[in-house]
């Protein structure tokens, strides 16, 4: 007897459930009576996280839309639309294959492609072995993660890059240059094995490779005309920070979803434990990380700053990104507090060598995420500092030169910047029908 013609059929939920992961692993079934079966169970938690990290696409797009001035909004948001669809495909063609080599490796542990994904097997996940999920759920939900790259470089150069060219950068950094470096450490590369490191959801595995793309892309395209005069940092405005303010808020409800579901399992009563412990260290590193930002902002300014308490709360949710499972409630909060610190002083690195990020998405993601990473030494007993310093080291290595190769031949072939008058003038304006 199949699980689903041995389940209670009349309960919508789990019939409901059933259906919606088209539930036929007879291997995962268990006994009537015994409830939803721990597939069903990975199978959805994973979806519904996954269906959270794509809500902060949204939020990068609303967060993004503030901080820009009103004559880029709707180029803002079509780049943020674009870049999903363009990072969601490119991942399916090839970057799953590279991320997931699955024994299929070119150069042992550093290059490997596993060919075309496949979506009727099911995924058994390291010690969840025997309680998997659907590969269809694994790629979804790894393939939101790749989106996430894509967005923190488009906030970092907007208002003066072309959108086509960003789109070929996107298409490029999520098919190959995310997913290899990606394999190092969750597909079994020689990051995880020789070295040890630890990342269970990304804090440099997605955030500091996104800032470092977002680094050398502002390198690439330079500042925006009239931020910079004689040397000094010039306010230019922003169209909404309300806007932002939102925009942040859906990016720290994503985030839940973008650490629970890299645990990869609820099926068990620990599994349930230590997901919500995810949830709660989550929500206490951006408070801690706010908290902070809001702190220095007012003995700087003696006032508070909304965009860097915004930016605060960014910067403790990348920190605990790479280890939210093992710190009590305290550390994370602690460690959320250092990353508002790092926000403040890699702002200040930024200014000093005239860099123009237009929404403080290098700060955020890539010094945060280093913090973040080089933190899990100090919870996490599998994980050493070495290992963990020398891992990012490479990692930011490898991204720096792979994305400086993509944005020097779109510069020398597209070009990388719209005219100076466009830019002047809007590139909504210029490149958009606006309807009143």
């Amino acid at each position: 007897m199949s699980f689903i013609e041995s389940t209670d059929m009349k309960n919508p939920l789990i019939a409901a459930a059933i259906l919606a992961a088209g539930f036929s692993q007879p291997a995962f079934a268990q006994q009537a009576g015994a409830g939803v079966s721990p597939f069903v169970m990975n199978t959805l938690f994973i979806v519904f996280c996954g269906v959270l990290v794509m809500w902060m696409t949204a939020g990068f797009a609303m967060i993004e839309a503030g901080f820009v001035r009103q004559k880029n909004v709707v180029n803002q948001c079509a780049k943020n639309v674009g870049l999903f669809a363009i990072a969601a495909t490119a991942f399916i063609l090839s970057g799953y294959g590279f991320l997931f080599p699955n024994g299929s490796w070119i150069i042992p542990g550093v290059l490997g492609f596993n060919g075309t994904i496949e979506v009727t097997g099911v995924v058994d996940s390291g010690e969840f072995t025997g309680r998997g999920h659907a590969s269809a759920s694994d790629i979804f939900f790894q393939s939101m993660f790749c989106v996430a790259v894509a967005s923190i470089v488009s906030g970092t150069i907007a208002e003066r890059m072309k959108l086509a060219s960003f789109f070929i950068f996107t298409a490029v950094l999520t098919a190959i240059i995310y997913p290899i470096q990606a394999s190092w450490t969750w597909g079994g590369g020689f990051l995880a094995s020789d070295l040890g490191f630890v990342d269970l959801a990304g804090s440099t595995v997605v955030h500091v490779v996104g800032g470092v793309a977002a680094l050398t892309g502002a390198l690439f395209v330079g500042a925006r005309n009239g931020r910079l005069v004689d040397g000094e940092k010039q306010a230019l405005g922003h169209y909404s920070l309300p806007l932002a303010t939102i925009g942040a808020l859906i990016l720290w409800m994503g985030w839940y979803g973008f650490n629970a579901g890299s645990y990869l399992s609820f099926s068990s009563d620990a599994d349930a434990a230590n997901v919500s412990r995810i949830f709660l260290n989550t929500n206490m590193a951006a408070a801690g990380g706010v908290i902070t930002a809001a702190f220095v902002s007012y003995l700087r300014e003696f006032r508070f700053d909304l965009s860097f308490m915004l930016n605060g709360a960014l910067g403790g949710l990348v920190a605990i990104t790479a280890e939210p499972l093992f710190p009590t409630p305290l550390a994370a909060f602690a460690i959320g507090m250092v990353g508002g610190v790092v926000i403040f002083w890699s702002s200040q690195v930024l200014d000093y060598f005239q860099i123009d990020d237009v929404v403080g998405a290098v700060p955020v993601h890539l010094f945060c995420g280093i913090w973040g990473t080089l933190a899990v030494a100090l919870t996490n007993p599998d994980a050493t500092i070495i290992g963990q310093l020398a891992s990012v080291l490479i990692i930011i290595a490898f991204v720096a030169i792979t994305t400086s190769l993509v944005w020097i031949a779109l510069k020398e072939t597209m070009g990388l910047r719209v005219t100076t008058d466009t830019e002047d003038t809007g590139i909504d304006e210029t490149n958009y029908v606006l309807s009143n």
